[in-house]
């Protein structure tokens, strides 16, 4: 994958992120909640102003500094091919999309805009860039689990 194509899909990724964030902010936040799936999954608009369960409440430039020193560590690790298998470097990339989505909204709102709620459980309601950071560390963890040893031994033989 070239460097324009991995800048071009998190730019998307990001790009899905705020527009539904905006329309949380625009359209949900004055209605309250919309029922998705009944008892199980709904919409609702939420100022979060910490990180899951709001821990570390307004400590926003906490969460800024956090999430740039992340981004500039997986750009390093990108940019200086420590690795090579597409699956790591995929997953770096979800999480750099979920990381700039959050940061977009804490450095302009001094908020997360959050709004897919779980409700047969308790957990906390969050956002598309949430979903990009999970998927993308449960992708990462794969790589790291099943991919990155093979990759490791191939090198050295």
């Amino acid at each position: 994958m070239s460097i324009v194509m991995a800048i071009l899909a998190v730019i998307v990724m990001v790009l899905i992120d705020q527009v539904v964030k905006y329309w949380a902010v625009t359209m949900l936040a004055s209605i309250g909640s919309i029922p998705l799936i009944p008892g199980v999954l709904q919409l609702t608009y939420v100022e979060n102003r910490g990180a899951a369960f709001s821990i570390l409440e307004n400590q926003i430039w906490l969460f800024v500094v956090l999430a740039l020193a992340i981004l500039c560590g997986i750009a390093y690790v990108l940019r200086t091919n420590r690795i090579q298998a597409p699956l790591g470097k995929i997953a770096l990339l979800i999480i750099s999309a979920g990381a700039v989505g959050n940061v977009i909204d804490r450095v302009i709102n001094h908020y997360v805009v959050d709004m897919i709620e779980v409700i047969f459980i308790t957990f906390p309601v969050f956002n598309i860039a949430d979903i990009y950071v999970c998927v993308g560390v449960a992708l990462f963890a794969v790589y790291y689990l099943f991919i990155h040893k093979d990759t490791e031994e191939t090198e050295k033989k």
